[in-house]
């Protein structure tokens, strides 16, 4: 008959005391601070979300608007231009997530197999500077090269590709590629260093084993490095998931115009323009509570798939 191991005692919690608050008294001022500030800048502020339930008048406030329940979500998915506007937002957020995670974890990996240290860094160096770039900067670069006179339309010209030039920003067909180009030029190299991180992380023996063995390089990227950033890939895509709808302003109001208006609008620019332009503040809250409570909805759910099927989570 086998003798059960006995088990280790559960280490005892410590008491807090006097003492120990007095010790950490400075750690302690440090995280009230932050707990204070976010409590002011991310919580008191939910507040408003009421005025999405008013027919709200900054003349009257809270306590002085009319109560006129779901009446201004009513609006809003009796609204084509709303119902248009989500379609642009969803696109152009799912567009940008794929686009920028697949190029940030390739960059990262093709960095990874560089072997000259020096070149190494200037790559990586000079690939995260445009993150730094506002996106005045950014569309405004993006026109000069793009634009009837620009370089692509004289290399265009130049290969007899085409006839004359083209306007590429009057084309509703090609906005949201240009949205993804613009998202994955400025970023690709910011997002790319905490893939580098996580590569960095994997133990070299394994890298060693693999060409033991006989594995390429391409070998061990598959099955070493892959395998080895999965877990950050999966924390990167539950953290990316809630920020579907927020596909942008900057750009997309940048680069918009008459031309493209049916594909450029996101629910941001809806906002601005039906909400505060139009002082209907009711009818902008709802609007981004809308917004709010998808991407809530897009975590929970994708973290339930991810538990579902043993990856990594949030919770």
């Amino acid at each position: 008959m086998a003798i059960a191991k006995a088990e280790k005692p559960l280490p005892k919690k410590k008491k807090i005391t006097a003492k120990t608050l007095k010790s950490q008294r400075a750690l302690l001022i440090a995280a009230a601070i932050f707990v204070i500030y976010g409590i002011v800048f991310y919580y008191v502020p939910l507040v408003g979300w009421l005025m999405a339930f008013q027919d709200y008048s900054p003349r009257l406030g809270f306590l002085g608007s009319e109560f006129i329940g779901i009446d201004k979500f009513k609006f809003l998915f009796s609204d084509k231009t709303f119902l248009r506007v989500i379609r642009n937002t969803l696109a152009m957020g799912v567009l940008n997530l794929v686009t920028s995670t697949f190029m940030a974890i390739l960059f990262a990996i093709l960095l990874n197999e560089v072997r000259n240290t020096r070149a190494k860094k200037v790559v990586q160096t000079v690939s995260y500077l445009p993150h730094f770039l506002s996106w005045i900067i950014v569309t405004g670069i993006l026109h000069d090269v793009l634009a009837s006179g620009g370089i692509v339309n004289e290399l265009l010209l130049k290969f007899g590709w085409v006839d004359k030039p083209v306007n590429f920003f009057a084309k509703p067909e090609w906005f949201w590629g240009l949205v993804a180009f613009s998202n994955v030029w400025k970023e690709t190299g910011w997002n790319a260093i905490i893939y580098l991180a996580a590569i960095t992380s994997i133990d070299p023996s394994l890298y060693e084993a693999a060409a033991i063995d006989g594995a390429g390089r391409w070998q061990r990227i598959k099955n070493v490095t892959l395998p080895g950033i999965r877990p950050t890939i999966m924390i990167l895509l539950l953290l990316s998931i809630g920020n579907v709808l927020n596909a942008g302003f900057e750009v997309q109001y940048l680069l918009g115009n008459g031309l493209v208006q049916s594909v450029s609008q996101t629910i941001d620019i809806y906002v601005l323009r039906w909400g505060i332009s139009q002082n209907d503040y009711s009818l902008g809250t709802a609007a981004g509570l809308f917004k709010s409570f998808v991407s809530i909805v897009l975590i929970v759910i994708v973290n339930q798939l991810a538990r579902h099927y043993g990856e990594e989570r949030l919770y």
